[in-house]
């Protein structure tokens, strides 16, 4: 999901009762009384195993539970905070992606869906071989254990 379609979302949504609410792929909710605790665009510049320089932009954002139970961040509230951030100079671009990050057991990151009413999901990112040609692996089945001469 980009930030633009977020925010068409949100804005569609500003009048909808109930919580705004974040799902993982695993099924379980994060507790409703997260706090959106930065909004953010990353940058990535990267060699893949096969010698190819990439680049890729996201724009993040960070989910944080803390013990204020009775905190709830509306659709208005979120689309609030991505507007004050889309009116800075470096957050221009509404075609980038959108990445979560949710600390359960570590840090994930996750891409960005929207599953129902106000019940958005987290899609676990996983890694791959960027260059499985020069890597002699499988690109549809990626095997963790096996790579290459020429990558690793």
């Amino acid at each position: 999901m980009t930030i633009q379609e977020l925010k068409d979302t949100l804005t569609a949504q500003q009048n909808t009762p109930g919580d705004l609410l974040f799902k993982l792929d695993n099924g379980l909710i994060i507790p409703p009384y997260f706090h959106i605790t930065e909004m953010g665009i990353k940058t990535k510049h990267f060699v893949d195993c096969g010698g190819t320089l990439r680049s890729e932009q996201n724009i993040t954002f960070q989910i944080w539970t803390a013990d204020d139970f009775n905190h709830r961040l509306t659709p208005t509230k979120f689309l609030g905070i991505i507007n004050k951030a889309l009116s800075l100079p470096y957050f221009k671009n509404t075609t980038l992606e959108v990445e979560m990050e949710y600390q359960h057991d570590t840090i994930g990151l996750y891409t960005l869906e929207r599953e129902e009413g106000l019940i958005y999901k987290l899609i676990s990112k996983k890694t791959n071989c960027l260059a499985p040609d020069k890597c002699g692996v499988n690109a549809t089945k990626p095997n963790p254990r096996k790579c290459g001469p020429s990558c690793c």
